[in-house]
């Protein structure tokens, strides 16, 4: 194969570009991915403290990578979930990307605070990957609040949004549909801004672009999502995306448009909620407790 720029050899075939490239434009071709959609969805300037979410996954370590070598302020945070070998494992691949990349990081230690994730779920009777989701988003809001960050990131991908869109329009999940955009709004003054700069690329090109760059990350899935649904759903969509090139692209990006022009809309009427303070932590909810306080009160 030769690269489609430069001639020389190619190292990746991107299907649904056409195009091959060696490592140079390939990497290239990433960065430019990341900044369009910075860009496009206007997801945060040049003076804000960003506060990126890291698993010691390839994304999100890719994530933390191009944002810095892009010049912003990142810092990486990594939640300990006390899962225990796993979690050990993770937060090692994070602490040594951080140390070799000169980059900043905090840690949340769940076992520390005494709400690892299997004992947490075993104790309030609900599922593993719902407790964790409750936990994490709580600390992600939590920590940028704390730290005084503007904008928390996370490694979410094309392959992530359009399985979970899936998903959520098999189950027709209304509430959940209306959240699918790559960045969602800061809410009072403790609920940052959300955003998901790798959602132009793909789990098989942010996969590469690790390789090719020697990012050390862990390849163990995460045990507790053994069996997961969006898994299943990533599968049928991979399998439509052989036959039918690009496909994920157009379903989860045409969605975003759509949804956009429908917010757009919406957002010039007043809504009537308002964000209290949680009556036991003192973060802002829509409910006098919050998700993460009832979570625990459950446990306890």
């Amino acid at each position: 194969m030769k690269c489609k720029i430069c001639k020389g050899k190619a190292v990746i075939k991107l299907k649904r570009h056409n195009i091959k490239l060696c490592k140079e434009h390939f990497n290239e071709f990433f960065i430019r991915q990341v900044e369009k959609a910075i860009k496009e969805f206007r997801m945060f300037r040049r003076k804000d403290k960003i506060l990126v979410c890291v698993s010691g996954g390839k994304d999100s370590l890719v994530l933390w990578l191009v944002l810095s070598k892009l010049g912003y302020n990142v810092t990486g945070m990594y939640i300990n979930l006390g899962i225990d070998e796993y979690s050990e494992k993770s937060k090692t691949k994070v602490i040594n990307f951080a140390e070799k990349n000169n980059l900043k990081y905090i840690i949340v230690d769940l076992n520390e605070l005494g709400y690892p994730i299997p004992e947490l779920s075993k104790k309030s009777r609900r599922p593993e990957c719902s407790v964790c989701g409750t936990v994490k988003r709580y600390y992600f809001n939590k920590i940028a609040y704390d730290y005084d960050f503007d904008v928390v990131a996370t490694g979410h991908n094309l392959d992530d949004e359009a399985s979970r869109l899936l998903g959520n329009i098999l189950h027709w999940n209304d509430e959940y549909l209306e959240k699918q955009l790559p960045v969602l709004p800061a809410e009072g003054k403790m609920l940052k801004k959300k955003v998901k700069p790798l959602i132009r690329l793909t789990e098989q090109e942010i996969a590469s672009f690790a390789f090719l760059n020697k990012v050390d990350y862990i390849l163990d899935e995460c045990p507790l999502s053994v069996g997961a649904t969006s898994l299943v759903y990533k599968d049928a969509l991979n399998l439509i995306e052989e036959k039918i090139v690009g496909t994920k692209q157009f379903f989860y990006l045409q969605y975003v448009k759509k949804l956009m022009n429908r917010l757009e809309h919406k957002n010039n009427e007043k809504s009537d909620i308002e964000l209290k303070n949680c009556k036991i932590c003192g973060m802002e909810s829509f409910h006098d407790v919050c998700s993460f306080c009832r979570l625990v009160s459950d446990e306890r």
